[in-house]
């Protein structure tokens, strides 16, 4: 998510943050360059101007701020520009019941899994809630079964109508959500390739029928420019309030959320970052903008390891690590913990600095590979040498290598990073203790 702007912008204000102070010229050739970085991320040029205009009307002529360097007083120029450009007025969506989703999009923007995606966040908030799946789409094949599996796998509620007229359907599945007293609806309309009078005119129809409480448009975020064109013309013809960006997860050049926002003046809501249906965060202006800034989004990281991993664990591993006395069954427990949140490639997406560095698919695979062996050599041992891993001989070695199908270079290379970890347990511990 943002890979490409992040790259870009990061080297931009890195050489930046060089120049011993503000001029016209280090300025004027910096926007430049960003204006070239939005462009080929897919930003619209009225777009890409209008924000350097913004920036620049802002830096040019103000005085330098004593305690920052130049380069850092330009950057927080840009990060609230960024905010602001994303929607940093935009308040925390909040589900109140009960409720009607009405869910449209083209056809391939990933909008049935986005339904249970959102139906899986909102039932995590409020366990009572009792929510319902339906489809009025007809013409994609299997649409309906999809719909159907997704809601057993998010564990809600699904209802097929026996209509087979799209409105028809509609009317029914409204009947059933009132009868059976839901506390919250998502309805899943047809999509087309692409934006048609009939496929318009369908949902203006059905809309009538739901009368929505949240009408959301589900947008794949990998269309670039052609995202915004198609946003526009749901919004001229049927009108919406909410978007969804799915597809974030993949390499897109973030031209479609920086322009949506901005364009269209209406709140995204959710992004899609994975296929599994806890793969759905918010979308936070403020860390949107962190993200393409390369100054990572540590809080939602920390969000996920919040829903993911239990807190005794998260106490029991930083209590560990501020004793200064780190057994190998705590390092399998974070090891653990990670791969819970996810991998490597995408966790360092959410770290400070890391957006551009240089590291290579192998190297990223490679630390993959390793990670996978280190757990498989730890499940091998015995809960004394996990304590105590100076009693591992040769023997035991061998014995470990053979039950997690390793080489004992493998367990060689485990123990040289633990001890690297110890090393640095130990130094928290003591700056803990200042």
């Amino acid at each position: 998510m943002f890979d490409f702007l992040s790259k870009r912008f990061g080297s931009i204000l890195e050489r930046f943050g060089k120049n011993s102070k503000l001029t016209q010229d280090n300025i004027k050739n910096t926007l430049d360059t960003i204006t070239d970085a939005l462009l080929e991320a897919d930003v619209p040029y009225d777009l890409a101007t209008t924000f350097i205009a913004d920036v620049q009307q802002e830096v040019v002529g103000q005085k330098v701020i004593k305690s920052l360097k130049p380069g850092e007083q330009f950057v927080k120029v840009i990060h609230d520009k960024l905010k602001q450009f994303l929607g940093a007025d935009q308040a925390d969506f909040v589900c109140k019941t009960p409720a009607t989703f009405l869910v449209m999009g083209l056809q391939g923007s990933g909008k049935t899994t986005s339904i249970a995606k959102m139906a899986h966040h909102i039932k995590g908030n409020k366990k009572n809630n009792r929510i319902l799946l339906a489809s009025v789409d007809f013409y994609r094949p299997a649409a309906v079964d999809q719909l159907e599996q997704l809601a057993q796998r998010a564990g809600v509620s699904f209802y097929r109508s026996p209509q087979t007229d799209p409105t028809g359907a509609a009317q029914d599945i409204m009947q059933y959500y009132q009868k059976e007293r839901f506390d919250v609806l998502f309805l899943d309309t047809a999509g087309r390739l692409h934006v048609d009078n009939q496929m318009l005119d369908e949902l203006r129809e059905i809309k009538q029928i739901v009368d929505p409480t949240y009408s959301f448009l589900v947008l794949d975020a990998m269309t670039g420019q052609e995202s915004l064109n198609v946003a526009q013309a749901f919004d001229q013809a049927v009108s919406f309030d909410y978007a969804m960006l799915s597809k974030m997860d993949s390499d897109t050049r973030g031209g479609a959320a920086f322009s949506f926002r901005y364009a269209l003046k209406k709140p995204i809501v959710f992004l899609g970052v994975g296929e599994k249906l806890d793969d759905i965060e918010l979308f936070k202006a403020d860390r949107m903008a962190g993200r393409i800034l390369d100054m990572g989004d540590v809080v939602t990281l920390a969000e996920k390891a919040e829903k993911k991993i239990a807190k005794e664990d998260q106490e029991s591993l930083y209590n560990a690590m501020m004793s200064g006395r780190m057994s190998l069954d705590d390092f399998a427990k974070q090891m653990e913990m990670m791969s819970k949140l996810g991998s490597m490639s995408s966790l360092m997406k959410y770290m400070p600095g890391m957006g551009n560095m240089q590291i290579s698919a192998e190297q990223m695979d490679q630390s993959e590979k390793e990670l996978k062996k280190f757990r498989a050599i730890m499940k091998s041992m015995t809960e004394k040498e996990r304590l105590i891993p100076k009693i591992l001989n040769k023997t035991r070695k061998n014995r470990i290598a053979r039950g997690a199908g390793v080489a004992i270079s493998d367990i060689n290379l485990l123990l040289s990073r633990f001890e690297q970890s110890q090393q640095y347990v130990k130094l928290l511990s003591k700056l803990g203790r200042r």
